[in-house]
């Protein structure tokens, strides 16, 4: 009661004594006033020189990590010099702490302005600070100094066109040199038979180059047969060629699939990287045109979402690096003005693989020997290139040609996005072919694309292809074939531990395609579901037999249990069987089958039941149910056990067990039927070799990240399952995307208490293959609280303080009280209240061993 009785009369008292004050000091303002030390202490002298917390916002200037944010967009998080705002003729807030950003030209540039268009700007040298809100007009930065995020918006006017997504080459990372293996070993052993089998991709990167081997060993062992071989599969070498945004590939690989079919070679290959292009320049998408009659804001939404939204000038404008967010959606624009109205209008669209934006350019030249693993073809050595142009008006023009000793093919082709008709494309392809019987042909193929969705009625409807060709017409992999007519073998067992070769492929040239047909169709139902269908059908001349292969399926669910039904049909000429099959699934989650709500912390709740079944076109059943769901804290052990009947094959039954563990993956697994049991296991993960030693990981992906935090042992890295780093602090995150900023975080909630990371957030753009280092600062030490006193008496409040061993800061606060964290046992604190040797002193202080084992150790010592 006491208390509040003072308070209440503090909060009356307190625009009493503001009157008094301004009237007996009228020349000290509200927004200036002193800060007086006598308010903490009696003794003034107690109290270092705190003179840069007068100002009511003041913060001490500086360099400050901070994220860097441009129209709602993430830039990076980069270490930015702050000065004063008046030092910097700009105006600050309070949330900004009195500062505000030191931005020179590069850093303009980096924003994607378009420094043409501020010719005032060439003035300014590198480092020096532009006042950028009064050379740019329309320009808004705010800072936030307590979450250290400052947000820069430039009008659209102000920015180079593309720029939305952009990430300039300069700050795209080649890497560090290392040496990489992926790994993947599966064993298998029943009664008479066992198998085994290693996969090994490796591969070196120095500076943009990127060398990558495949290969894999097999192994075989039965009571009538023994193999052991092994397979190189591919070699190649890569790097980017940024200058033409593209990719150079030498040795083994694929070409691409926008002209003509993708085929195997050896050899070399350069073509465009749609990676290295901002997210709003890959693609197709129109360019969005109008008149704002003020400075207006405009806004673009496609299937309900805003995907654009930004400032315009008066007068005419256009829009050109959209990033929809589907490959379908009229697109509504708004435009606000200044005075309140609006301009609505909806531009049509739609998309198939070939349309390119407006002033786009793809290429594509491929040499080499064409390389197939069917052993009915012949190497023979081809050229191949491809070209695609983004026009006006929404057309697209492309075309190439292939080239070889027996082949000669040359195509050409038109899309248009026909607004709210879909898109189309068209291209015709005349070859001329030599046959492995010496025979010559020469015919054209006329390929049709379409594409259409009425997206308000939940339909996405494409026409993929339709491909007439006449009786004259081959590709290039059927010129490769050695003999007219032909099958391709593998051996399979045969059920009784033998191994026979069975038919997988067949092809007869005679039969030359005739026709093409693919369809796809998918519908949403809401509530209900979706429902989808696809098909293709290929025709061809001299039989009326054709390949034909049919889709459709249901799928939906309901309070946590999902359903589908689907089936499949397909045939192939030359191969005797009907693949025909339907099936059923469902899956129900244990919390739902309880009755109780979900619990994230109760490993029932992370299990559920399934039950699948199927029938073929031989009448083969079979009937399987089981219990599924994945255990541990991080949810990487995955187990399933089913049990099931076969029409075919009796009763059987399985178990597995699956880890994704730090260094890699793990499996069990146990089947079996009234034929065999066999027991199979797994084991898969990557080593990395770099400048600071070696690195176990899970599976690499193409470009990869290595984390170095040294010393800093098992933390583990947000949205990473299993991912977490080894007893020396290192550890690598797989599947990076290239050209990109990805964000790697470490989970500071894993830390145990003698860990402290300064800043637990790095960004990194790798390039294409490219192994990045995400460094972080790691204090590893203990947590303390140190008294620290001079003489009789505590430091002065508020001075800096600095382990000179491993540089660890802090302020004194009240009575002496000092808190670090990262120091090692012994060391020497550097005390500092103000200006000159007489303001500083050296407090070495010794902390016991079992300090290590606690939270936070509480100490003293003396300054002198």
């Amino acid at each position: 009661m006491i208390k509040k009785s003072l308070t209440h009369q503090a909060l009356t008292l307190a625009p009493l004594a503001a009157w008094v004050m301004a009237t007996l000091w009228p020349g000290v303002s509200l927004a200036e006033s002193y800060f007086n030390p006598a308010f903490l202490s009696e003794d003034a002298a107690s109290v270092a020189d705190l003179s840069r917390f007068e100002k009511s916002s003041g913060q001490a200037p500086g360099k400050y990590r901070v994220d860097i944010w441009r129209n709602d967009e993430f830039i990076a998080i980069e270490d930015l010099s702050f000065v004063e705002a008046d030092k910097a003729r700009s105006g600050a807030d309070v949330k900004s702490g009195g500062l505000v950003p030191c931005l020179d030209v590069g850093w303009l540039k980096r924003l994607g302005l378009n420094m043409l268009a501020y010719p005032e700007l060439a003035k300014y040298k590198a480092g020096e600070c532009v006042p950028v809100t009064k050379e740019v007009p329309g320009v808004e930065m705010t800072f936030d100094f307590a979450s250290l995020r400052l947000d820069i918006s430039l009008p659209q006017a102000s920015m180079l066109n593309g720029s939305r997504g952009y990430i300039p080459p300069d700050q795209w990372d080649e890497g560090i040199p290392a040496a990489l293996v992926n790994y993947s070993f599966t064993g298998n052993r029943s009664s008479n038979n066992d198998s085994y089998y290693l996969s090994l991709q490796s591969g070196l990167n120095y500076g943009p180059w990127r060398l990558r081997n495949s290969g894999a060993w097999s192994y075989t062992r039965s009571d009538s047969y023994n193999t052991n071989t092994w397979k190189n599969i591919s070699t190649y070498a890569q790097r980017a060629i940024i200058p033409l945004k593209g990719e150079l590939v030498m040795g083994d690989s694929n070409t691409g699939t926008d002209v003509f079919d993708s085929l195997g070679f050896r050899g070399a290959r350069l073509y465009s990287s749609d990676s290295m292009y901002p997210d709003s320049l890959q693609g197709y998408a129109p360019t969005v045109r109008g008149i704002a009659r003020t400075s207006a804001k405009v806004i673009i939404r496609q299937n309900g979402f805003v995907i654009y939204q930004s400032y315009v000038s008066p007068g005419a404008f256009a829009i050109s690096d959209l990033n929809p967010t589907s490959s379908s959606g009229d697109l509504e624009v708004t435009l606000e003005e200044k005075d309140g109205s609006q301009q609505k209008y909806t531009v049509p669209y739609s998309t198939v693989p070939l349309l390119q934006r407006e002033g786009r350019l793809k290429y594509d030249l491929v040499a080499g020997d064409l390389r197939s693993g069917n052993g009915q073809q012949d190497t023979l050595f081809f050229t191949q290139g491809t070209l695609i142009a983004g026009l006006p008006q929404g057309y697209t023009v492309y075309g190439g040609t292939q080239l070889a000793e027996s082949y000669t093919a040359a195509a050409i082709g038109l899309g248009k996005n026909l607004g709210e008709w879909g898109a189309i494309s068209m291209d015709v392809t005349h070859a001329r072919s030599k046959l492995a019987d010496d025979s010559e042909h020469q015919g054209q193929s006329l390929r049709f694309l379409y594409a259409k969705s009425l997206s308000s009625y939940g339909t996405n409807f494409q026409l993929l292809g339709y491909r007439y060709s006449t009786s004259g017409f081959y590709t290039l992999d059927e010129v490769a074939y050695k003999n007219i007519e032909g099958y391709e073998y593998e051996l399979e067992d045969d059920g009784t531990h033998h191994k026979v070769r069975k038919p997988q492929s067949y092809h007869n040239l005679r039969y030359s395609k005739r026709g093409r047909l693919q369809v796809n169709l998918s519908q949403s139902l809401g509530d209900y579901g979706s429902l989808y269908v696809s098909g293709s059908q290929q025709t061809y001349w001299g039989t009326d037999r054709h390949n034909t292969s049919y889709q459709a399926g249901y799928a939906s669910g309901w309070k946590g249990i999902s359903y589908s039904v689907s089936a499949s049909w397909s045939k192939s000429v030359g191969l005797a069987n009907n693949n025909r099959i339907v099936a059923f699934n469902l899956s129900v989650p244990f919390s739902t089958l309880l009755g109780h709500g979900y619990s994230r912390d109760k490993a029932i709740d992370h299990a559920y039941t399934t039950f699948a079944a199927s029938k073929n076109a031989d009448g083969q059943s079979t009937v399987q149910t089981g219990i599924g769901g994945t255990l541990l804290e991080g949810r990487n052990l995955n187990y399933s056990v089913t049990q099931g009947r076969s029409s075919s094959s009796g009763y059987s039954g399985s178990a597995s067990a699956n880890w994704q563990a730090t260094y890699g993956t793990l499996g069990l697994g146990y089947n079996y039927d009234r034929n065999q049991r066999e027991f199979n296991w797994q084991a898969s993960g990557g080593v990395v070799g770099h400048a600071d030693g070696i690195t176990f990981s899970q599976p690499l992906g193409d470009t990869n990240v290595l984390i170095k935090a040294p010393g800093a042992s098992g933390i583990s890295v947000e949205n990473q399952t299993g991912v977490k780093t080894d007893w020396r602090g290192y550890a690598v995150m797989p599947y990076a995307t290239v050209y990109r900023y990805n964000r790697i975080a470490l989970d500071t909630n894993s830390m145990d208490n003698h860990t402290d990371i300064e800043n637990n957030v790095s960004n990194v753009a790798p390039t294409q293959g490219a192994l990045v280092r995400a460094a972080f600062n790691a204090r590893i030490g203990v947590r303390a609280i140190i008294n620290v006193k001079s003489g009789d008496r505590a430091v002065p409040f508020g001075s800096a303080v600095r382990e000179e061993g491993s540089g660890a800061t802090s302020m004194v606060g009240d009575a002496g009280q000092i808190y670090l964290s990262g120091l090692p046992l012994e060391g020497k604190l550097l005390i500092q209240w103000g200006d000159g040797e007489g303001s500083r002193c050296f407090a070495p202080y010794s902390l016991p061993a079992e300090s290590l084992k606690q939270a936070v150790v509480v100490a003293n010592a003396i300054c002198s």
